[in-house]
C-alpha cells in the first residue's frame, strides 16, 4: 500500500511539474532572468506550493501518524548552518545555469531529454562526492 501511495504521489507531482512548466528549463530560465525577458508565471506556482505547504506542515505537526499509520517526522531545527548556505548556493547556481532542479530533471528524463540526463548524472556525482567527503571528514 505504501508503494502505491508513493507512486501516486510522485505521478501527481510530476504532472504538476509538467502543467506548471517547471519541467521546461526555458520557462524556468525565463523566470530567473529578471534583467531580460522575465516570465513571472512561475511565481504563481511557488506561491501556490508555499501556501499548500504552509497548511500541510501545520496539520502534520498536529497529528503524529500518516494516513497509512506510519510516524510523521517533521524537521525540528531552524538553524542556518554553513552546509545549508553552501548547499543552497550550489543548488541556486545549478538551477540558474541549466534551468533544472532535481524533481523537474527526473520528469524531463521521462521525455528522454539529454540535458536532463546530463544534469541528473552530475547531480548524482555531486551526491556521491558529498558522501565521500563527509564520511572522510568525521
Amino acid at each position: 500500500m505504501r508503494g502505491l501511495f508513493s507512486l501516486t504521489s510522485g505521478f501527481i507531482f510530476g504532472i504538476g511539474l509538467i502543467i506548471s512548466g517547471m519541467a521546461n528549463p526555458a520557462k524556468v530560465l525565463g523566470f530567473l532572468d529578471i534583467t531580460g525577458r522575465w516570465d513571472p508565471s512561475l511565481a504563481f506556482v511557488m506561491i501556490g506550493g508555499i501556501s499548500i505547504g504552509f497548511f500541510a506542515f501545520r496539520y502534520a505537526k498536529r497529528i503524529n501518524k500518516t494516513f497509512l499509520g506510519e510516524p510523521i517526522s517533521c524537521p525540528t531545527s531552524n538553524n542556518i548552518t554553513k552546509p545549508l548556505v553552501i548547499g543552497s548556493l550550489l543548488f541556486g547556481i545549478g538551477w540558474g545555469l541549466v534551468g533544472f532542479c532535481p524533481g523537474p530533471a527526473i520528469v524531463a528524463m521521462g521525455a528522454l531529454s539529454i540535458k536532463a540526463m546530463g544534469f541528473t548524472v552530475a547531480m548524482i556525482g555531486g551526491m556521491i562526492l558529498h558522501a565521500f567527503v563527509t564520511s572522510n571528514s568525521q
